[in-house]
Formats: C-alpha cells, structure tokens, sequence
C-alpha cells in the first residue's frame, strides 16, 4: 500500500477510535442544556440514589434548567462508594467551569467520596453523608437510628449480572411493589408511585457495608435538606450526618424520602442557594 494511502487508513482509524471513546466516557451521563443564559452559572450535577434512577430528578432538572443553570443527571451504578464516585469523577472531569453536586439518598455517599477541584458546593437531599469510616448500613443502625423500614419483607434480594461482582455476579437489593410507595413516598400519588417503582435500580447489597473515604464535605461548602417524615433514613440518623457535613446550613422540612419527586421547590431552593453563595 502507498504510504499515503497506509496514513489516511491510520488516520480515518483513529478519529473512529476516538468517537468511540468519547461514547463510552460519556455513558450514563445526560446533559440538559440550560434555556435562559448559563454562562455564568455553575453546573448542577444531580445524583440518584438506590431503589430509584436519574428521572426521578425530572422536575427539579427542569426547573433549574429552566433558571439557566446547566443541568447533568448521572445514571449511578450503585455498586458501591469508591466505584460509584470514581465514574462520577470521570464525568465531572468532562464539565468546564464550577460545579455543584446535589445526591440523594445514597447518592449522598457517592458524592461524599467524590474528590474533583471544581465542585464548589455539595448539596445532600434526605441523604447519606457518612465520615471516613463509616458505611451506610452503619448509619441505620436501629438501636442508634430507629425507624428505618428498609427490612424485609419490604427489601428483597436477586442476583443480577454485575462486571463488577465475584464471577459476574452480585445480589442487589430492592423495594417489593406491595412496599414501594408507603416505605419509598408515601406523600406522592398513587400514580406517581407506580411510575417510580418501574424507574427503580437495585442496589448492590455490598454497597451498604463499604466504608467511605475521606469526606469531601470536610473542605467543600455542604448543605443539607432533611426530610422529617423518612422512612427510609430515619430523621435522626439525617440530624446527626447533617449536624457535622452541613452545620448551619441544614433545612428540615414535612416530607418522605422523595422529596425531589414530592417537593421539588424546596430542593430547588436549597440547589439555588447553595449556587449563588458559592458562585457570585
């Protein structure tokens, strides 16, 4: 073959490699382009937690967008703090300029253990903030933190396929239907509750017991939006993770779990305060 011919095949396969890559780095990751100016906005990043999946963030996403904020959801693997974390740090590593992390949920762990020098902020709804150390499990403890209904029969387990599992497998664990909307929301519609539990991800059960790393909210601003009628995280558990990652900057207010899906206007407000006080 003519050396010029043998260099434009090199070279055509390199720009295929290289979309390629991108569509694997880009995986489970959705942008929501802002529909007002954003440019001079932080990023609002917008992590999941278990038993559910980045629609539950509908409302909030588009309203913020709306605002002019650049919106991302990040489809969580749930497999675990340190593999969850270090995806999302792959992706922010994508986003130019200042970012806000907002988890919910367990989705409060993964954000805990994500280190990238453009997260201005970290906002934790009805979420887990654990200290190094410590694991979710840990932190519904029944004795320390009664309440929590996240028990069989309402939590069941299978085995589902998992690159990231013993052999390719793993047991995740998920909210029976009979138990999804008087545990998960018991403050939304009967029907807004079928349509989250046919969104629902299951959890690995190893999640649960691995123990966080260093907290990011030990050197980045935190805020916390507590939900006072969880039957998830108990209300106690939530005061006293809040009390040490968002001291001073925590909100309670009447609502389940769910309160991105029940009450989206206050979770906007608690995003939007903690973007414009970190990012004037």
């Amino acid at each position: 073959m003519p050396s010029t011919q043998a260099a434009s095949c090199t070279t055509l396969i390199l720009r295929v490699a290289a979309v390629f890559l991108l569509i694997l780095a880009t995986a489970g990751f959705t942008a929501i382009p802002a529909t007002a100016s954003g440019s001079s906005k932080p990023t609002i990043v917008l992590v999941h937690g278990a038993f559910a999946d980045a629609s539950g963030w509908r409302d909030v996403a588009a309203n913020l967008s709306a605002r002019g904020y650049p919106v991302h959801t990040f489809d969580n693997p749930l497999r675990g703090p340190r593999y969850d974390s270090t995806q999302l740090e792959r992706h922010l590593a994508m986003i130019s300029g200042p970012i806000v992390l907002v988890g919910h949920s367990y989705g409060g762990a993964v954000i805990t253990n994500t280190h990238d020098p453009d997260v201005v902020a970290n906002v934790y709804i009805a979420a887990f903030a654990p200290d190094q150390g410590e694991f979710v499990q840990g932190l519904l403890n029944p004795l320390t933190f009664p309440g929590s209904r996240i028990l069989p029969p309402a939590l069941q387990l299978k085995l589902v396929d998992d690159p990231t599992g013993i052999g390719g497998k793993n047991i995740d664990g998920y909210i029976g239907q009979p138990y999804f909307h008087e545990v998960f929301a018991q403050d939304v519609s009967s029907d807004v509750a079928a349509d989250m539990f046919a969104h629902q991800k299951s959890a690995a059960l190893v999640a649960n017991l691995e123990p966080s790393g260093a907290p990011s909210w030990r050197t980045v601003p935190s805020w916390y939006l507590l939900s006072q009628q969880d039957r998830v995280i108990p209300p106690a558990s939530q005061r006293f993770m809040s009390s040490r990652a968002a001291p001073g900057r925590t909100t309670e207010i009447d609502a389940s779990h769910a309160s991105l899906v029940s009450q989206p206007s206050e979770v906007i407000d608690i995003v939007i305060g903690a973007a414009q006080e970190t990012h004037r």
